[in-house]
């Protein structure tokens, strides 16, 4: 039970601990504060269950194997499956792409990128070696009555924020499904307008993701179409090429080439035609003067053949 208690306690540390950083790293950016996440208490829920499910994993593994190296791959690895799989529910659940790393070097679909696993694997270490005991010795000063207490305020508190922030999520699937715009950018104007009409925390969650990138299946079949019709269009110009090479070939051929060509054609057709056999003498004696031309040309121009 105290286990238990202890790693929701750590959980609901570290999700108010990732709240701060990102605050912080956007008030460097935007130069203002901005309430980030989907909830509107000062929590972001993936921070906590990936430090969490580090805990659980690595304190699972710790009878087997506690190095350093094996902490950071289980964060890598755990935080990654984490940040991948809440991209990829949030935006079928929502239709929304929430963070977007497609720009970032070895990225997975634009939902992971290496440089956020990396930081998760070291922020795994930080977690298991110096946070995780740090904060399991202030909590070991309360009693497991009081710890028991907190948790279950906060998790009363969490809900109650997570039930508001769905109806407002909820609210934003409505918009962006009802929307008639062609354009992710359209649909994000008209999703900001939507919610700063209303309440703070429709408000709140507009400024907390200005960089959402919306999707519907409507856009998603046009993206399509358009691909499809550029693929179309490249293809068509490839042969355009082409053809516009091969008449350039033709116009600038020489003469004598085009004669000696010509010339090769016309015996072909001779030959499939003429049957000796069957000639009569007029045929005869006008195959044996083309035969003596030929011979002729020949010794004159000995490229043809």
């Amino acid at each position: 039970m105290e286990y238990t208690v202890n790693l929701f306690l750590l959980f609901f540390a570290f999700s108010i601990l990732g709240w701060c950083i990102e605050v912080t790293l956007k008030y460097f950016e935007f130069h203002r504060f901005i309430n980030r996440g989907f909830l509107t208490g000062p929590w972001l829920p993936i921070y906590g269950s990936g430090a969490a499910l580090i805990t659980l994993v690595v304190g699972g593994l710790t009878p087997l194997d506690s190095s350093l190296g094996t902490t950071f791959l289980a964060s890598f690895v755990l935080c990654g499956l984490v940040e991948y799989f809440t991209s990829w529910f949030m935006e079928k659940r929502f239709h929304a792409r929430w963070w977007d790393y497609s720009q970032k070097p070895m990225n997975l679909h634009g939902r992971v990128w290496i440089g956020n696993l990396i930081l998760f694997g070291l922020g795994g270490v930080l977690i298991i070696k110096l946070l995780n005991p740090l904060l399991l010795g202030l909590f070991g000063r309360l009693s497991l009555l009081s710890r028991e207490i907190l948790a279950g305020g906060l998790s009363a508190v969490f809900l109650a924020d997570y039930i508001v922030s769905h109806f407002v999520l909820k609210l934003v699937k409505t918009g962006v499904e009802n929307s008639r715009a062609d354009s992710t950018e359209q649909i994000s104007r008209e999703v900001r307008l939507l919610l700063h009409d209303r309440s703070y925390f429709h408000r709140r969650f507009a400024d907390a993701y200005p960089e959402v990138v919306y999707k519907t299946e409507r856009i998603a079949a046009r993206m399509e179409a358009v691909r499809a019709e550029s693929e179309r269009l490249r293809r068509q110009a490839e042969q355009r090429l082409e053809d516009a090479k091969e008449q350039l070939a033709r116009d600038l051929e020489p003469t004598a080439s085009i004669k000696s060509g010509l010339i090769r054609k016309q015996e072909r057709l001779i030959d499939r035609l003429y049957d000796e056999s069957s000639a009569d003498e007029e045929s005869r004696a006008l195959k044996r003067e083309i035969d003596g031309e030929l011979r002729r040309l020949r010794k004159r121009r000995p490229n043809i053949r």
